[in-house]
């Protein structure tokens, strides 16, 4: 269970993992060591997965964001699996939801242009043969991309 002040912490390493412990300590008001200890123990209990740091897409020349469901040909295990499988090998996808409605997946693609769009469609999404169908929808403008999960005290 988590209190308040490990809360703090979560939201404080979400804005800058790079913090220092004495850095930590001092916004969320305690020293290092106790500091280094809730830390420890949010990485132990899985509520901190991973550091990384973000990358601005534009960049390094990715300058089109594309949301694209995904429609398997039939809905089974094995080919549920073996989408999974693919996305997991493509660098362009960054992210993979199963989800409910009328597709199956949605994945979010960063890619440089339109023509690195057209290839990818027929060259990369277009040689999985489990895919259906695909629908796209290209970003427009990048309004909001907080990479940070909302944290707050389970009640």
């Amino acid at each position: 269970m988590i209190d308040y002040t490990d809360i703090r912490l979560l939201k404080e390493l979400q804005k800058n993992a790079k913090l220092t412990t004495k850095e930590l300590g001092d916004r969320i008001n305690l020293s290092s060591s106790p500091t280094f200890e809730r830390q420890k123990r949010l990485e132990r209990e899985g509520y901190i997965t991973n550091y990384v740091a973000k990358v601005d897409h534009r960049k390094l020349g990715n300058n089109l964001i594309v949301f694209c469901n995904i429609r398997l040909k039939q809905h089974s295990k094995k080919l549920g699996e073996e989408f999974v499988a693919e996305m997991k090998k493509i660098s362009e996808v960054t992210e993979c939801y199963n989800t409910s409605g009328g597709f199956d997946y949605l994945i979010k693609i960063y890619l440089r242009d339109m023509e690195h769009y057209h290839d990818f469609v027929y060259n990369t999404l277009g040689v999985i043969d489990c895919i259906g169908s695909l629908h796209s929808v290209f970003v427009i403008a990048e309004e909001k991309a907080n990479s940070g999960i909302p944290v707050a005290l389970e009640v």
